[in-house]
């Protein structure tokens, strides 16, 4: 059941029940990261499990005013501009009400400047009135080779400035940056002790967090702690083809074939002729993942958190095995696989819990292979390209394959090496028929080809 709170008098501070709602509010000048912070945020909330959505009132503005002509628009003195401007602020919360309060939401991340103490309290006087819990970002950035490369990357990509040059669009946003200067009040440990919130300065540098009330808003805090901005790209392979795969049999802990051997022999020059900076290799603790790390010639990390989804009673078995001796399992499994448990094993769901804190680890480190397994990879890959919970469990990820994810602007850019040693397929797709009454034909419809 969802909490609320409905205070008798709308200008007390209401108390939110526990499993409120949560706002999370960014703060902070233009080009300081609020949108990245926002983007990354949802998508991390909505990885493990927490229904998230972003509202960025930049892209009401746009919406509203098709065509934006300069910097003119935002000075503190043009009147019919600040009309526009909180009429889509007004829009934006509208749907935040929507979101959370019909949708079944859980946490609206309302992305916009929000540098004045005015709009703060408009905004917490709407999270009150509504039984929502606030939660401010502020992101503080005073070095200009920091905003610099931010305007590059990001701004000059932006719809505003689609018909401009490079020098212009730049010239036009530190004149933007500047209409927000004069009124910017920053959040304040004494004037604004009440609220919660965290502050990041100068990209991670440094952190001030505030009055943490929830369990959400400290797993917040904790991400936010983790990540970075540091250029560098995560590499995701799965083992080598093992003696299991060549069977098709799922799970297991057996050795690599001779092709497998060969893909790890080949890996390792793949990772020479890239010339990865300070790499580092993380494998499971399952024979096929180390015996792959073995042949690279480098130091490597064993994760224990990395080892293949654990298929319970259904170990070491083929698709037509399962079918044959579980097939309402197998069914099941078809009807909701990313929420389905193997008896006496894991779902995808389960799988993610294991695997937040590779991630968080993930997030905070530079250069990194992780030689992994078809349901782990799964679940890393998911998070970076944002997937959902129904996509997640059928995202193909081939043996003897390298993706390069490289972290750009509010998304990552996938690369793929296919290093040309043969290899069975793994992948089964969803068959049409999942009905628990199906034929074993119609069961066994995608089961990949195997000896």
């Amino acid at each position: 059941m969802r909490g609320s709170c409905n205070p008798t008098n709308p200008r007390d501070r209401a108390v939110c029940m526990t499993n409120c709602p949560t706002l999370i509010v960014t703060v902070g000048l233009p080009a300081r990261g609020k949108t990245y912070i926002s983007k990354k945020l949802t998508r991390y909330l909505n990885w493990i499990g927490v229904p998230t959505k972003e509202f960025n009132v930049g892209q009401y503005r746009r919406e509203c005013l098709k065509i934006y002509k300069s910097f003119e628009f935002f000075r503190p003195d043009n009147e019919e501009g600040l009309k526009i401007r909180r009429q889509c602020a007004t829009s934006a919360l509208n749907d935040v009400r929507q979101y959370l309060s019909v949708e079944g939401g859980q946490v609206a991340v309302f992305d916009a400047t929000n540098t004045t103490r005015e709009r703060r309290a408009t905004i917490v006087k709407f999270a009150e009135q509504n039984g929502f819990k606030v939660f401010f970002v502020e992101s503080v950035c005073d070095d200009p080779d920091v905003i610099a490369q931010n305007i590059v990357q990001v701004k000059l990509g932006s719809p505003d400035y689609i018909h401009c040059s490079s020098d212009e669009a730049i010239e036009d946003f530190m004149k933007r940056i500047k209409c927000y200067e004069s009124s910017y009040q920053p959040l304040d440990e004494v004037l604004d002790r009440d609220l919660s919130y965290i502050k990041i300065m100068d990209v991670g540098s440094r952190f001030l967090v505030n009055r943490v009330v929830d369990h959400i808003q400290s797993r917040i805090v904790y991400y936010l702690m983790n990540i970075h901005i540091t250029p560098r790209s995560i590499y995701l392979c799965r083992h080598g083809e093992s003696d299991l795969n060549i069977k098709g049999r799922i799970g297991g802990d057996s050795a690599l074939s001779a092709r497998g051997k060969e893909f790890a022999k080949r890996l390792r020059q793949f990772l020479q002729e890239q010339n990865i900076k300070d790499l580092k290799v993380w494998t499971s603790q399952m024979k096929r993942t180390i015996q792959t790390a073995e042949c690279l010639g480098v130091q490597y990390e064993q994760w224990k958190a990395l080892n293949e989804i654990d298929a319970g009673v259904c170990e070491e078995m083929m698709y037509e095995e399962i079918q044959e001796h579980f097939p309402l399992e197998f069914a099941l499994r078809d009807q909701d696989k990313y929420r389905y448990r193997y008896p006496k094993g894991e779902s995808y769901e389960d799988l993610v819990q294991r695997l937040e804190p590779v991630i968080m680890e993930l997030e905070r480190q530079e250069n990194v292979l992780v030689v992994c397994h078809q349901a782990v990879m799964r679940c890393l890959l998911a998070y970076f390209l944002d997937k959902t919970a129904e996509e997640l469990p059928y995202l193909k990820c081939p043996l003897h394959t390298v993706l390069k994810l490289t972290p750009v602007a509010y998304g990552c850019k996938v690369e793929s090496f296919c290093l040309s040693v043969d290899a069975v397929n793994t992948h089964r797709d969803r068959p049409e028929n999942v009905n628990v009454q199906r034929s074993t034909e119609d069961a066994l419809q995608t089961v990949p080809a195997h000896f």
